[in-house]
């Protein structure tokens, strides 16, 4: 029921028609004066987001660092400051994506092209290091790096989808003695969840339609994936609609 397993147990959710087993569980009523755009997101990418943010027992307060800010990682920055972080450290390496961030609720910027982030996080926060970090890309490095600036008895909520086995160095583990918990998250689904996410969109705490920043028709969704595949023209994402 609902989330990675919806999408991924059923054919036919990039067509004209879907349809959906167990509806009384799997959908849920979008409320009126909601637009498509604003509501698109919830289904799978700002419930993973969130669910990174909640996984990382973010508490009023807590400094957090994010890193990659993609579609998953800004609903992961967005979901940090709702759950009342009092620092957001944004990490990504392209500018338009880090500026997005900080509409989501980003404190900080940090570009990885340009400054060593592990260090500028540590500076950041006193040599102390972050209550959470979310790791929302998928690699080693990112990996590594969020499991570097978390504090002692912190949390890394990583989000990647690993496409390689991932080496753990000891000297950032402490040997294991550093009190550390890593968490990994799967979207959640189902019809109770959406209510709650859409409920969030309809009281205004948040705007997700600005990440949607190109249309295609859906008899052209080789191309939309084209551009999201080569990451061009500063693409987030495709809302793919039918004529």
């Amino acid at each position: 029921m609902g989330g990675w397993r919806f999408g991924n147990t059923i054919d036919g959710a990039q067509a004209e028609y879907l349809r959906v087993p167990d509806a009384q569980a799997n959908l849920s009523p979008v409320p009126d004066g909601l637009t498509d755009d604003q509501v698109l997101m919830c289904p799978d990418i700002m419930s993973t987001g969130f669910a990174g943010a909640e996984s990382a027992n973010i508490r009023i307060g807590d400094s957090v660092a994010v890193f990659a800010q993609g579609p998953i990682g800004l609903c992961a920055t967005a979901g940090a400051r709702l759950r009342g972080a009092g620092l957001i450290i944004a990490v990504d390496g392209v500018d338009e994506r880090l500026e997005m961030a900080r509409k989501m609720g980003a404190d900080v910027t940090l570009n990885f092209r340009q400054v060593d982030v592990v260090e500028e996080i540590l500076k950041l926060t006193g040599g102390r290091g972050v209550d959470a970090s979310i790791e929302a890309l998928g690699l080693q490095q990112t990996f590594e790096q969020a499991l570097r600036v978390i504090k002692p008895g912190g949390t890394l909520s990583s989000l990647g989808v690993y496409s390689e086995s991932l080496t753990i160095p000891l000297d950032a583990f402490c040997a294991g003695l550093g009190d550390h918990r890593i968490v990994t998250s799967l979207c959640p689904g189902g019809k109770e969840r959406m209510r709650r996410l859409m409920q969030i969109i309809d009281s205004g705490r948040l705007d997700l339609g600005p990440m949607v920043t190109h249309r295609y028709p859906l008899e052209k969704i080789v191309d939309a994936y084209d551009l999201f595949s080569h990451q061009r023209d500063g693409v987030l994402k495709i809302a793919l609609e039918v004529s």
